[in-house]
């Protein structure tokens, strides 16, 4: 009887989720890793922004509404397990990943460490550097596993000059496995050097502590699993990384003299990084030659954002709290193993695209009779109710598309609100589709 009422109780916790998500009465949304519907909250806290803004006007607002715009601090340092000093609020994860990485002051030979499995517009910004400084760009070799192999990590970690920078993607936009994060943070910072982790794809679907991580900077959207609007994302940056001493390393190291090079001789520092771009919120105008950052991960903030999209974020990670973290993550795995495990035994010439010692709620497969994933995509949206998955192409991860012999793949995310039956409604879609490319391939 206990066992029955635990799942009496768990059936109704999800129910509730899906009671709280009016998108999920119109589609099976399986782009939960794209961006996730909205609960209810999340709606009611934007459109009362907006709502606020026309009736007020919008510094008023801001004013007014200053304890709604201070929950995404509160509530993501609760989260990450951090101080909501550390906390910067920006356009996207794309700006606050791009905030760190163009600000830091790569010189000819510089080294930055980064994965098989790295997101393209990452990847594009190393290339970039490549470019207009001459750093040098290693990729750190994988298991056969394919997670992130620690014992070259740590051998390319020594090598001379000492790396400037670790920076990887937690989970790849591709598939659904997922680095050891937390292995990476432990050799980076036995090392002294900075580690700067995507955890896009991760932050809202998986329990994630930066203490244990030992990042020194970790960058998340709204939009994905957290469930909250578009245009909205965050930074974590260590209060380390943004105190006012005049060398700064990494967090496991202490404070050392700078070589010629302005390195420490322990190992990277952080002297000299600052925000790619800064204005009078992030920055004090000291003189007339002079600035002076403001301590604190709001010097990576910029004074212009989309308020509302702020009141949104901030409810989105209070909803995600209290539908508890751990159990949001238990149930995204299960659905995703129990997917996994029906679209190989139902769909005949489907290949599960996903390896890894941890997966999580990204699916990603191809259908043999089906190469086009586009027209896969289009097929699951045509039904009723409409299917929503995603395409990856070989431009958003080419280092790993080219390992695996991959051109695209259909990615299906699972999240903690889907049910067992729509599981079965995009398997039943799947054969239908492969069903009938047969038929039509006999008449």
């Amino acid at each position: 009887m206990g066992a029955a009422a635990s799942r009496s109780h768990e059936g109704g916790w999800w129910h509730k989720c899906r009671a709280d998500t009016p998108g999920c009465k119109h589609v099976i949304h399986f782009n939960n890793a794209g961006a996730a519907l909205q609960p209810q909250c999340v709606l009611d806290a934007v459109q009362h922004y907006l709502q606020e803004e026309a009736i007020w006007g919008g510094y008023e607002t801001q004013r007014r509404l200053a304890r709604q715009l201070s929950l995404p601090y509160t509530a993501l340092a609760e989260l990450l397990n951090c101080s909501p000093n550390e906390i910067a609020i920006v356009g996207s994860a794309t700006s606050a990943w791009a905030q760190v990485f163009h600000g830091i002051p790569f010189k000819p030979g510089d080294v930055i460490l980064t994965s098989v499995a790295e997101y393209g517009s990452n990847y594009l910004a190393f290339l970039q550097a490549q470019k207009r400084t001459g750093v040098r760009i290693q990729v750190i070799p994988e298991t056969p596993e394919g997670d992130i192999s620690i014992p070259h990590l740590q051998q390319l970690l020594q090598q001379q000059p000492r790396p400037v920078l670790v920076s990887i993607s937690h989970v790849p936009t591709s598939s659904g496995r997922m680095y050891d994060a937390a292995a990476v943070g432990a050799a980076a910072a036995a090392a002294g050097v900075p580690f700067l982790l995507d955890a896009c794809q991760t932050a809202g679907q998986v329990p994630l502590d930066v203490q244990q991580l030992q990042c020194d900077f970790l960058t998340g959207t709204s939009r994905k699993y957290f469930r909250g609007p578009r245009g909205i994302g965050f930074l974590y940056a260590r209060n380390s990384t943004t105190a006012s001493a005049t060398t700064i390393t990494s967090s496991s190291s202490s404070v050392t003299a700078p070589d010629s090079s302005g390195r420490s001789q322990q190992g990277s520092s952080m002297s000299g990084w600052e925000p790619a771009m800064i204005d009078i919120h992030g920055a004090q105008w000291t003189g007339p030659s002079s600035y002076e950052l403001y301590d604190g991960a709001v010097r990576y903030e910029q004074y212009e954002v989309s308020m509302a999209a702020k009141a949104g974020f901030g409810a989105a990670v209070q909803y995600y709290l209290e539908q508890d973290v751990a159990r949001c993550w238990q149930r995204t795995q299960q659905l995703a193993a129990q997917l996994r495990q029906l679209l190989e035994q139902h769909v005949p010439g489907l290949a599960i695209h996903d390896k890894g010692r941890q997966l999580c709620g990204i699916v990603s497969f191809t259908l043999r009779s089906h190469p086009d994933a586009a027209a896969v995509r289009q097929w699951l949206e045509s039904r009723q109710p409409p299917i929503n998955v995603s395409v990856s192409g070989a431009g958003s991860s080419r280092l790993d598309f080219t390992a695996r012999g991959l051109q695209e793949v259909v990615r299906a995310s699972v999240a903690y609100y889907n049910t067992e039956q729509e599981l079965e409604s995009l398997v039943q879609a799947l054969q239908e589709l492969v069903t009938s490319e047969a038929a039509a391939s006999h008449l």
